[in-house]
């Protein structure tokens, strides 16, 4: 069975101001997500499954199947589609939403919305990051490995200074893991940025401490995950947890992170930590899209892509 690509693609981008999803930035107006999947059907996907917001749902069906219809695996398959929209009233039916709430619930909450739809070990990835091929690779080998697998999930670590911005501080989740590659912990730092003097500072939002010399060759999580299906059971009981806690919250969020260190702690669950030498890159800021317009250039032209991804 061949492993899903599982996309978050709900969120608008406040910084980059705009539907950064649907964005042409490739020589023949690929967006970003385009060449994910074009990486991920390479690296032996066979399906994706878009996590969406109602109210973009229909025009977003459209666009893939105008681009995507016809497109085959390397195995002569197609590449199946499916779409599951995250909204704020998708909570377990015993809590009551607050209807003062308007902040969606979190990535670990949009992956829920897709457990009815996949079956099959899967990767969840941004709708907005590129991730490089090598990493497609690289999550789609584990999860091929881990066919039937439960109790253990894996994240592709990227090194902090492969995913830094131009254009201002971003904030990363650093990876602790122990001599196993286990991971143990993420750490979230803000205000992340290399600075004259060539070293990597942050703010450490565990311990308070601000301006903090980071490690550039740290690895840090870009969202890209790899899981089994029982992840899906096991995060919908710490969401339920969660809600206890924060259902009256207006801002609190169930991340991706928060739920994986969650069950580690309390259910023996095991991630382990992939590396990956590619370069992140991504429209965190508006400024971001003429590099990242010129990138795509630059990958195509060295002939890393055809253009366009897909000939009709």
């Amino acid at each position: 069975m061949k492993p899903t690509l599982l996309v978050l693609a709900a969120g608008m981008g406040s910084r980059y101001g705009g539907l950064k999803q649907m964005d042409g930035l490739g020589p023949s107006g690929e967006t970003i997500i385009d060449y994910s999947i074009y990486d991920a059907v390479e690296a032996g996907f066979g399906k994706v499954v878009y996590i969406v917001r109602e109210y973009f749902l229909e025009q977003f069906k459209e666009t893939v199947k105008s681009k995507y219809s016809g497109i085959l695996c390397p195995d002569g398959t197609p590449l199946e589609f499916d779409f599951v929209v995250q909204e704020l009233d998708k909570i377990p039916s015993r809590f009551t939403l607050n209807p003062e709430r308007q902040k969606p619930w979190g990535t670990a909450h949009a992956v829920l919305m897709a457990k009815d739809v996949i079956h099959e070990p899967f990767a969840v990835i941004n709708g907005d990051d590129y991730y490089g091929k090598e990493s497609f690779k690289i999550i789609a080998e584990w999860l091929k490995a881990h066919q039937g697998s439960e109790g253990v999930c894996a994240i592709v670590g990227f090194e902090l200074d492969n995913t830094l911005s131009e254009f201002g501080k971003v904030s990363r989740g650093i990876c602790h893991y122990d001599e196993k590659k286990n991971l143990t912990s993420v750490v979230e730092f803000v205000n992340v940025g290399a600075e004259e003097d060539g070293k990597v500072y942050g703010d450490n939002t565990v311990t308070g401490e601000t301006h903090v010399e980071v490690d550039a060759k740290a690895l840090c999580s870009m969202n890209m995950w790899g899981f089994t299906p029982d992840y899906f059971d096991l995060s919908e009981a710490v969401f339920e947890k969660f809600l206890e806690v924060n259902l009256m919250e207006l801002k609190k969020e169930y991340y991706i992170p928060y739920a994986v260190d969650y069950i580690m702690k309390d259910n023996g669950y095991k991630c382990e930590v992939l590396s990956t030498p590619a370069h992140w890159f991504g429209v965190t800021y508006k400024e971001d899209r003429p590099g990242v317009v010129a990138k795509f250039q630059e990958l195509a032209d060295k002939g890393f892509y055809p253009t366009p991804l897909w000939k009709k």
